[in-house]
């Protein structure tokens, strides 16, 4: 996972905790005080991590430096690291789609506008394109025109066939307009983008739902993956957005985008701790390629870097 650009910043998170928190050399000898845990929380809360992953983490730490366990700067970053890691880890296989046997696989892209769904739709039908599968897009944002269009040019560029309705149109019918022509065209995949739905129009959302039941009574079992495509530079926004549309619909995970220089990756941990749901793929820059498979371990290792690029 090339994950520079998530380093890519001025002041590590790992700096940052070192010069607030650890200010007296011998904090981790004597024990973290209420204010040296005070002053990790939150650098931790300005990272975007969110109280409630903010204070498993570091109660977890306390626990771990009145045992004696961690008594170095490296003993805490490695303990912080693999409590992260665990934190974040949801399942072994991100970035593998469903396969519905028979097919064709139908994908839901779902988030509000402004997250970057359209262009990830695209990014994942690129992957799975290269993965062997034929994919159809569905545009069935029908609210925006610009929506529509986009994804057409999409489509375009890398040759994948791309079914739309009219402007103000039933995105239902669209979704499930593309299943009949997935059938018909010998493709195996079909990934909708639906209309960038704000979680707080609830009229919106109960079209949300429509799609959900239309997809399903077309293909039963359907929509095999849904994906909650969030901005990562939000922070607690979109915690907030995904709770709401959890409750609409049933993601299987999250899509982080934009997580570039501008972003604090804490976001990423209070997603997956405050959703239960696990984190699939990370969108790291504008490029068609840059979607990848979210991996636990080496995100929480790029995360506490000793210095803002020294991962790559």
């Amino acid at each position: 996972m090339a994950t520079g650009r998530l380093t890519d910043r001025k002041d590590s998170l790992w700096s940052r905790i070192k010069r607030v928190a650890l200010t007296d050399v011998g904090a981790l000898m004597r024990g973290l005080n209420a204010d040296d845990l005070e002053n990790m929380e939150r650098v931790l809360i300005e990272a975007d991590f969110g109280v409630p992953a903010t204070v498993e983490l570091t109660q977890a730490l306390e626990d771990e430096v009145r045992r004696g366990k961690l008594k170095t700067e490296g003993d805490l970053r490695a303990a912080l690291e693999t409590r992260l890691a665990a934190m974040l880890d949801g399942r072994t296989d991100p970035g593998v789609i469903a396969r519905a046997e028979p097919g064709p696989t139908v994908v839901l892209m779902v988030g509000v506008n402004g997250t970057g769904k359209t262009t990830t739709s695209a990014k994942l039908a690129r992957r799975l394109e290269r993965e062997g599968r034929k994919v159809l897009l569905a545009a069935a944002d029908t609210y925006r025109a610009g929506a529509v269009a986009q994804l057409q040019i999409w489509a375009d560029r890398l040759g994948i066939p791309c079914v739309a309705g009219a402007p103000g149109g039933d995105p239902a019918s669209v979704a499930f307009s593309a299943i009949d022509a997935a059938a018909s065209r010998g493709r195996d995949t079909i990934i909708v983008d639906t209309a960038g739905r704000l979680h707080t129009q609830e009229g919106l959302m109960d079209e949300l739902r429509k799609v959900v039941r239309v997809i399903g009574r077309r293909l039963p079992g359907a929509p095999h993956e849904t994906f909650l495509v969030l901005d990562g530079t939000v922070g607690q926004n979109a915690v907030q957005q995904g709770k709401l549309f959890a409750e609409a619909v049933s993601p299987t995970g999250i899509v982080v985008t934009k997580l570039d220089g501008s972003a604090r990756g804490g976001a990423v941990a209070a997603l997956r701790r405050e959703l239960d749901l696990p984190i699939r793929f990370l969108g790291v820059g504008e490029g068609i390629d840059d979607l990848q498979p979210f991996d636990a371990r080496r995100f929480a290792a790029h995360l506490l870097a000793e210095s803002p690029n020294s991962a790559s």
